[in-house]
């Protein structure tokens, strides 16, 4: 009996344990951060640059030693020996190169200026994903105002057709406007759908830059975008753009790559160590040790360098050439932006203040009119439909506000 009360307790709580569970809300912040820390595309970068670091160790390491045995100054067979000097010997070799410490710290340098390109290529990548994590997330919140306002609006046309289907059976009101109506409010269902489906898909996109399952989940509406108007120093830009960093860190890792180059004028050496053990027991044992050293100045061989140290060179001028150009043309754009954002400020101010707040004021008075059977239903419908795309024309410059505020900020850290 009493596991059969615990049993019962725990099926009256249970609707209260799965329905009590509220759906998560997560801010602006939390889904840039998420993306920072687990998206899959940005963990490639870091990768990535590991490898490079774990490449540069690499360079500074020695050629393996080289072991050969064989024969030294052995005669073909069936040839007549003079005495016993002439039956050659047993020969072992070792050798070993002696790298420049010099080249190969040039190249350490080198190789591992290549994670600093791609950890800048990342903060690059970042910023897209954050823009388009930020305009999924103001069209979200965008759409959910516009389900609150078409809801809103139904309302007055289903109470109209209340009014209407108490006038028809006295000859108040025709079956045309009943069906206009109808009509409207259809139309208005399928506007919300639309928007229902906008946030879906918002969701859908933000659950995968965040990396996380198809989960549910809500966003915070009061997480609107801020705009201040600034001067576009380029001298700013140039700290705060990832693809200009990325150009500094490319023209870094090319000047390294000429240092590098410029070492291979330095000369290489190997060292060899030869022992002989003759086959004859009355010839002695000898050896042979040899150092040897690379001539890289000589013109055959320098050639190479050299042509290589002008490429670089000229493609560090090329490199500055893009940086200069990048910056010019983003503080073009930047200001483009700027002006679009004041302008859509403006249009904004006048919709919520003149242009909404009189259409409002005219529906009411009409609808008054019209509850009180001095005006006819097509009039109020149409002064309904005015103030409710006038709404919506009001959200959509919402939107393209917050959507080029966005994009203002994506071309400052671009």
């Amino acid at each position: 009996m009493l596991h059969i009360n615990k049993l019962g307790a725990l099926l009256c709580l249970l609707p209260s344990l799965v329905f009590g569970q509220s759906t998560p809300t997560l801010s602006l912040d939390a889904i840039l951060q998420r993306i920072d820390s687990a998206n899959i595309m940005l963990q490639l970068y870091g990768l990535k640059a590991e490898s490079y670091r774990y490449s540069a160790d690499a360079a500074t390491g020695w050629m393996a030693p080289m072991f050969g045995a064989g024969t030294f100054m052995t005669p073909y067979p069936f040839q007549k020996l003079m005495d016993g000097s002439d039956k050659g010997s047993l020969m072992f070799r070792a050798e070993q190169d002696i790298p420049n410490r010099a080249k190969q710290q040039a190249r350490k340098n080198f190789i591992a200026s290549q994670a600093n390109i791609e950890l800048a290529s990342r903060a690059v990548t970042l910023n897209d994903y954050h823009a388009e994590a930020k305009r999924l997330y103001y069209g979200w919140m965008i759409a959910k105002q516009r389900i609150n306002a078409l809801r809103q609006n139904e309302k007055i046309m289903a109470t109209m057709k209340k009014i209407e289907e108490l006038r028809y059976p006295y000859n108040q009101s025709s079956l045309g406007n009943i069906y206009k109506i109808d009509a409207r409010i259809e139309e208005n269902r399928n506007r919300i759908s639309i928007q229902e489906g906008e946030i879906d898909r918002s969701r859908a996109w933000l659950n995968t830059l965040m990396n996380r399952p198809e989960e549910d989940f809500d966003i915070d509406t009061l997480d609107m975008p801020a705009f201040q108007p600034m001067i576009h120093d380029t001298a700013l830009l140039s700290e705060v753009r990832g693809d200009v960093l990325r150009i500094d860190e490319s023209i870094r890792s090319m000047q390294l790559n000429i240092q590098s180059t410029q070492q291979e004028k330095k000369p290489d050496f190997k060292v060899q160590l030869d022992h002989m053990h003759a086959f004859s027991p009355m010839m002695p044992k000898t050896f042979s040790v040899m150092g040897m050293v690379s001539i890289p100045i000589a013109p055959w061989a320098s050639k190479t360098y050299k042509s290589e140290l002008k490429s670089m060179q000229l493609n560090v001028e090329a490199l500055e050439k893009e940086r200069s150009a990048v910056l010019q043309e983003s503080r073009g754009r930047l200001s483009g932006l700027q002006y679009n954002i004041l302008h859509a400020q403006k249009r904004i101010l006048a919709l919520e203040n003149k242009i909404i707040p009189s259409l409002q004021k005219s529906l009411d008075v009409n609808l008054l009119s019209y509850q009180e059977n001095k005006l006819q239903a097509p009039v109020v419908i149409d002064s309904w439909e005015a103030l409710n795309m006038m709404q919506l024309d009001l959200l959509d410059e919402k939107l393209n506000l917050y959507q080029t505020i966005v994009e203002y900020e994506k071309e400052i850290y671009r």
